[in-house]
């Protein structure tokens, strides 16, 4: 059967800025570092994958002074782990809050491919503990426990590296050709595409000028019919899908029958290198 694996953070939710940013300066400001990001220079780092990568771009020698932090590597590392540990114990009580919606369509999309039988997963660099809260925020607990996830750490490098993906269909025992990845960010779709993965995009706040030439499918969002009703604008319908006003599993399937991994290598990576080097990690289907 086909398999569709969501991207977690813009994808399930628009986390980024009203979770990840003030997770982030809250706990600068519990540890006492000088730095507070703004919205504008969020946006730059939300191009790194990982919570933890994106807190060591604070770490040049003037800010490590700065800050009194220990100069010794393995002891900064440590560092880097306690804040990124307290962050996302911040970003999930943010989460739990219910304050962040899930975006449109995610919630129909997964009920329908589960009823059709696909296999469901989420792929993402963020922290498993984040994103399984906001899995169970945008699907409900009882539809997040039919899927697998695969998180943070469980690669070595993270998005635009197709290593995650790779991962993810190599655990699950997938056919690349027959799964549908739902990204928001140029990152996440060569990650995706990389892994031999057709690619649909749904842009979200800080990827909406982002460069998605190479995806199967762009549009606002998935959408969804009244009495909620979000109409998807589509930017680009390479293969022609022509989706209506919201986006249906259908339009997804058919971007494998359309040959919707025609970029599948846009990256410049095989889909089986990763694996050689991804740690063995749990079963995802014993989680």
């Amino acid at each position: 059967m086909p398999a569709l694996i969501f991207d977690c953070d813009g994808v399930l939710a628009d986390t980024e800025r009203d979770g990840h940013l003030p997770a982030f300066n809250e706990t600068f400001e519990e540890f006492g570092l000088p730095v507070r990001w703004s919205d504008e220079e969020y946006a730059e780092k939300v191009k790194v994958g990982g919570g933890k990568e994106r807190m060591r771009t604070l770490l040049t020698p003037d800010f490590v002074a700065a800050a009194g932090l220990p100069a010794d590597p393995a002891a900064l590392d440590e560092q880097v782990a306690a804040w990124h540990r307290r962050k996302t114990e911040i970003y999930t009580g943010i989460i739990r809050g219910g304050d962040i919606p899930p975006r449109p369509g995610v919630r129909r999309v997964a009920e329908e491919a589960y009823e059709a039988g696909w296999t469901l997963a989420v792929a993402s660099t963020s922290a498993e503990a984040s994103v399984r809260s906001v899995l169970e925020l945008a699907m409900g607990p009882e539809l997040a426990a039919h899927f697998s996830v695969f998180a943070g750490d469980v690669v070595q490098r993270k998005k635009p590296a197709p290593d995650i993906y790779a991962f993810a269909v190599h655990r699950l025992g997938l056919d690349p050709a027959r799964v549908v990845a739902i990204e928001d960010s140029r990152n996440g779709m060569l990650s995706a595409l990389g892994a031999g993965l057709a690619c649909a995009v749904t842009t979200s706040a800080y990827t909406q000028e982002e460069d998605f030439t190479e995806a199967s499918l762009v549009v606002t969002s998935l959408g969804d019919p009244p009495p909620e009703e979000t109409v998807t604008r589509v930017l680009s319908d390479p293969l022609g899908t022509h989706p209506g006003p919201w986006v249906v599993l259908a339009d997804l399937a058919a971007l494998l029958t359309a040959g919707g991994d025609a970029g599948s290598t846009a990256s410049g990576s095989s889909a089986a290198g990763p694996l050689d080097s991804a740690p063995p990690g749990p079963d995802p289907r014993s989680h």
